[in-house]
């Protein structure tokens, strides 16, 4: 089953943020820790990690703002 990857809150005030770019391509294999995707917030941009071992699925481009919550995309 798959892991919804969500956007996540970063700051307390932090309601959107920037999905700045994705680090690894759709369907490519990642890991646990690898950093998979970059995110602006509050003038700063932060690498998030994967949080398992699978595939990528991404589900939101980059290059867009989303609200905190927002499913970005899949790892299976």
């Amino acid at each position: 089953m798959a892991t919804e990857i969500l956007l996540p809150k970063l700051g307390f005030s932090m309601n959107e943020a920037l999905l700045v770019e994705w680090m690894v391509p759709d369907g490519a294999a990642v890991k646990k820790g690898q950093a998979i995707y970059g995110l602006e917030s509050e003038k700063a941009v932060q690498e998030i990690e994967a949080i398992e071992d699978g595939i990528l699925k991404i589900i939101k481009p980059a290059g867009e703002t989303y609200e905190v919550g927002t499913v970005i995309g899949e790892i299976a």
